[in-house]
């Protein structure tokens, strides 16, 4: 369409008129994760169904999740899902069990993509492609008779008396719709074409939105000793996050140093805990890089190293105890000389060094912007959104899906099958 509008505008100018003098079945806005679910709902409903996708390609965001690997769901038991949504996981329930993660397995086993389950539960294409992803889908719309308007951009929605009448496009062309589904996701990884454009609309429409914020991000940090251990990622260790004597967040697992702080699963997963507060404030982070050993027996541990090396340099003798890159930013912290020779070291010195290892100390300032951000915390509040069918309380035949509402996971999968569940109800919810 783009071409003839170059070397046919008449053809472009018939063609828009066709697409104006036809009422369209069912409308979707966005061609992500929620709304490939929603047409196939729709199409399962026995419905038309049209997307309006404003990038070349569908599915532009899944292509990079989880590294290009896609985590496309989580194989824990269903009910455990709630326990992964900080936010507003009640409002998921007819959603989530009504298209829970396991028919999502089935959905892609079924359509030709085998699937593979791997640590925490966390489900991946055998392939470890997310392009298989994408193709499963495309080829199953393909399949229901869905059709796919790319390159073309939702403007505003048309609505008349508390009903959404369709949607008018960039280009000036409207396509009258009995019902319209916004999928159009948040702000994040906005190079994808995530432009807040679904915010815009529920915000003129009457809905309300919570406040907007990037989440499963990484977060900035205030010591410049973190620069000197860019790259450096610890397994096995214990994040708490603090604010006063108050715990906000501890967990177990993996994270990375980088230029401007921190970032990793753990790191991500904490960014959604402690989203409002780091807003407002700097919190204190500890890391705990012997989890497995108490105080004592670390000591224990320390004293052995110390016996046998004990004409060494203290800075000499901790490479079998950190990581290279750590041990000059942890004889800073200890307040040792490096040059000491080990049999000089005191009783109250070897405690600190045991404090600093089980007490690793930073000062988180900030969460990194919405480009690093695997998702988008907020969102069209749930307050305004009928749980049991994803329409808007306020327009009749507006129905919302995946991360434009103010719901949000951890890392694993839940993302996303919050996106093919609110997607699938969505659509399958339009009444004929």
């Amino acid at each position: 369409m783009d071409f003839n509008a170059k070397t046919n505008p008449g053809r472009e100018s018939r063609l828009q008129q066709l697409e104006e003098d036809k009422v369209w079945d069912v409308l979707i806005i966005g061609g992500g994760a929620a709304g490939m679910f929603a047409a196939l709902g729709a199409a399962d409903a026995g419905h038309q169904v049209t997307i309006l996708e404003q990038n070349e390609k569908l599915g532009k965001k899944i292509y990079i999740t989880g590294k290009g690997r896609c985590n496309l769901t989580n194989a824990c038991e269903t009910s455990e899902i709630f326990e992964n949504i900080p936010r507003n996981a009640k409002f998921l329930y007819s959603a989530i069990y009504g298209y829970d993660n396991f028919r999502v397995i089935d959905f892609f086993e079924e359509h030709g993509m085998p699937t593979k389950t791997e640590r925490g539960n966390r489900v991946f294409p055998v392939s470890d492609h997310s392009s298989d992803v994408i193709a499963t889908l495309q080829r199953t719309l393909k399949n229901k008779g869905v059709t796919v308007r790319l390159h073309t951009k939702a403007e505003h929605l048309e609505i008349e008396e508390g009903k959404v009448r369709g949607v008018k496009t960039s280009n000036g062309t409207t396509y009258p719709a009995d019902a319209v589904i916004i999928a159009t996701g948040g702000y994040s990884y906005q190079t994808t074409g995530s432009t807040g454009d679904g915010y815009r609309f529920a915000k003129k429409s009457g809905h309300t939105i919570a406040p907007l914020s990037p989440s499963l991000v990484p977060m900035t940090v205030k010591e410049d000793y973190c620069m000197q251990m860019q790259g450096l990622s610890l397994k096995n260790v214990e994040v708490k996050i603090k604010d006063g004597k108050k715990v906000l967040f501890e967990e177990f697992g993996e994270m990375l140093f980088t230029h401007f702080g921190v970032s990793g699963p753990l790191i991500l997963s904490a960014s959604s805990v402690v989203n409002d507060k780091i807003r407002k404030k700097e919190l204190a982070m500890e890391i705990d890089l012997k989890p497995a050993l108490s105080e004592e027996k670390l000591d224990a541990r320390i004293l052995r190293d110390f016996e046998e090396n004990k004409n060494r340099q203290f800075k000499n003798v901790l490479s079998g105890l950190l990581p290279a890159k750590m041990i000059l930013v942890m004889i800073q912290l200890s307040g040792i000389t490096p040059e000491k020779k080990i049999n000089e070291i005191t009783k109250e010195e070897r405690r600190r060094l045991v404090n600093c290892i089980k007490h690793f100390p930073m000062t988180l300032t900030g969460l990194r912007d919405y480009n690093e951000a695997i998702i988008t915390r907020g969102g069209v509040a749930v307050k305004n959104i009928d749980p049991s069918t994803m329409q808007s309380k306020f327009v009749k035949g507006l129905y919302f899906a995946g991360e434009v509402i103010d719901v949000d996971a951890y890392t694993g999968g839940f993302n996303l099958q919050i996106a093919w569940s609110t997607g699938y109800l969505a659509g399958s919810s339009v009444e004929k």
